[in-house]
């Protein structure tokens, strides 16, 4: 149907269609999509919050004319829409076959955020106006299943605050749309904090020498040379890096060649401020001079003070 529409215009003397990037947000009620939409408006993006999804393929219709203006665009559709929300799958089937690929962004986190979001928010669940919160959020988990299948990027906003999440999607986001490579985060952590949720690839690199026992060490990071130094000290990091770099090379071009627009790779440590940023620091400076993906690190637990408190809960109003 795309080809046939591209031959009869070119046919009729007519330009062809408009290159426009076109994002679908949709996931979990409560999980941050008005913060993620903000952030793509702060992004220099058209945007639309809760559209009925057979409207997505007329606004991309829209965007395409020669004299729309319109480069860039975001759009919210979610179960708000109601009985209209079950024609998202096809639509965005349809948008692709017209040549009009979405990149669709999966926001969700976990029930027990979920609920809490919703008792300090007082808004009523959409599939639960006049029930039990968590009956409204598993129904619509299993609802939204498909499409997290289908999303090119899902994110977990169980420990972001609005500002975090406007922050994670401007650096994994707007910046891939900018130069078209894969956005490639390198996310250190501790295990004793737990993992991540959102990682593609985990490396747990607690076989390195342990910095924390040295006391002079023990207040600084990985970034820190003399950290670095005892971390990599012996033939362990050498032989790990030995087989880790090469394996790099080979599943960062192959994740770009399947389409992949954002990998996560987490490397863990039992703190997530010493050996795990060291590991980090030396993928970066590995793949950051690659001309197929922008590549951005996070350190989750770096902050965490010494006493081994663990990750400060946010404040789910925050989303």
């Amino acid at each position: 149907m795309a080809k046939a529409r591209e031959v009869k215009g070119l046919a009729d003397g007519a330009a062809p269609a408009r290159e426009v990037t076109l994002v679908v947000i949709t996931g979990h009620s409560g999980a941050g999509k008005s913060e993620a939409i903000a952030a793509f408006e702060d992004g220099g993006y058209f945007c639309v919050d809760n559209l009925p999804p057979r409207m997505i393929g007329s606004l991309g219709e829209l965007f395409r004319h020669e004299g729309s203006g319109v480069e860039r665009a975001a759009v919210v559709s979610d179960v708000r829409g109601g009985d209209y929300f079950d024609d998202l799958l096809q639509v965005l089937d349809d948008l692709e076959a017209d040549g009009l690929k979405p990149t669709v962004l999966f926001l969700e986190a976990d029930e027990e955020t979920l609920v809490d979001r919703y008792k300090e928010t007082r808004r009523r669940h959409p599939l639960a106006p006049e029930g039990r919160i968590v009956d409204g959020i598993r129904a619509e988990r299993a609802l939204l299943a498909p499409l997290r299948e289908r999303a090119d990027v899902v994110m977990d906003t169980g420990d972001l605050t609005g500002g975090m999440l406007r922050r994670r999607i401007a650096e994994d986001m707007l910046d891939h749309h900018a130069t078209g490579k894969m956005a490639l985060t390198l996310l250190t952590f501790g295990f004793k904090n737990g993992p991540p949720h959102d990682a593609d690839l985990t490396l747990d690199v607690r076989f390195l020498p342990n910095p924390h026992y040295v006391d002079v060490l023990r207040p600084l990071t990985g970034l820190d040379k003399r950290v670095r130094d005892y971390v990599e000290a012996g033939t362990q990091a050498g032989e790990f890096y030995g087989r880790l770099l090469p394996l790099l090379d080979f599943l960062v071009p192959a994740y770009v060649a399947e389409g992949k627009s954002h990998l996560t790779i987490a490397i863990g440590c039992t703190g997530g401020r010493h050996r795990s940023i060291t590991v980090a620091d030396r993928i970066r400076r590995e793949l950051e001079g690659r001309d197929d993906v922008v590549v951005h690190t996070k350190h989750r637990d770096a902050e965490v003070d010494l006493k081994g408190a663990g990750v400060p809960r946010r404040r789910q109003s925050d989303l």
